[in-house]
């Protein structure tokens, strides 16, 4: 069976680069040729990762109006143009309803409202180019639910509502939008997930460079979902088929749990 040609772009930003998928991202998109430029808030991390690939290092906050909007002008003027956005940066912050309110902001600034920022400024040049690329790393928890975190599961099902809402408002005028929703990979989120690890790892802990070659190779068909671990369409599948069973299902799980609990801690996630 031939290879599908994957059909790169020429120049993208990865957030929050400076370590786990982000790292792995940025790695996969200059072995393929593509010009990169890494954003981290730990500057030193970015730094390092640029130097890895040969990209331009701009640290930095990736979710604020202000920070994206630097983020933006600073990868313009050193590419030319922005073909390729990953939005790869997120937070993991918060645990049950004893999340505060700070957990829950930090949660939605980053997980979903940088998203519509970088997409305020990188849309409108991409429509009058004809092309451009935005793509979420969303975790599968924006599918299914991630069990003791309430804001990282809202905030991951609202990265996954916009990127549909850009890709229904704009394919047709050349924005191709994934998002990429992994469950288990070996980062510093999975271990500090406690006693969740053994059900993030159920289907196996995939390390951050399969989830950067899952994403590398939907470049050439540019499907929506980017399932680096297969056994989640078939989750996902399940839940809406029967939404009743699959919530019991998990509140047994959620039952466990409690027979051990074992707190888990805030994380962030890149």
């Amino acid at each position: 069976m031939p290879q599908a040609v994957v059909v790169t772009p020429g120049t993208a930003v990865v957030t929050g680069a400076g370590g786990g998928i982000g790292r792995a991202l940025a790695h996969r998109l200059a072995a393929g040729g593509v010009r990169v430029v890494v954003n981290d808030l730990d500057a030193e991390a970015a730094q390092r990762v640029a130097a890895e690939i040969g990209g331009l290092a701009v640290p930095g906050d990736a979710a604020s109006v202000v920070g994206v909007a630097a983020l933006v002008d600073a990868a313009t003027a050193h590419l030319g143009r922005i073909d390729a956005w990953f939005a790869n940066a997120g937070v993991d912050r918060g645990r049950g309803l004893d999340a505060d309110e700070e957990a829950w902001v930090s949660s939605l600034e980053t997980n979903v409202l940088a998203h519509v920022r970088a997409a305020r400024l990188l849309v409108p040049g991409w429509l009058e180019r004809g092309h451009g690329r935005f793509v979420v790393t969303a975790s599968a928890a924006g599918l299914l639910t991630m069990l003791g975190s309430p804001a990282y599961s809202v905030s991951k099902h609202g990265a996954v509502a916009f990127a549909e809402w850009l890709s229904a408002t704009y394919r047709h005028r050349g924005v191709v939008v994934q998002a990429i929703c992994p469950q288990g990979v070996r980062t510093r989120m999975l271990d500090d997930a406690g006693s969740l690890k053994e059900m993030l790892s159920r289907d196996r802990a995939l390390a951050p460079e399969e989830v950067a070659e899952a994403a590398w190779e939907a470049l050439a068909d540019d499907r929506f979902l980017v399932l680096p671990h297969d056994q989640v369409a078939g989750y996902w599948a399940a839940k809406a088929a029967d939404p009743e069973r699959w919530l019991a299902g998990m509140n047994r799980i959620q039952q466990h749990l409690d027979m051990q609990q074992e707190p888990l801690q805030d994380g962030v996630t890149t």
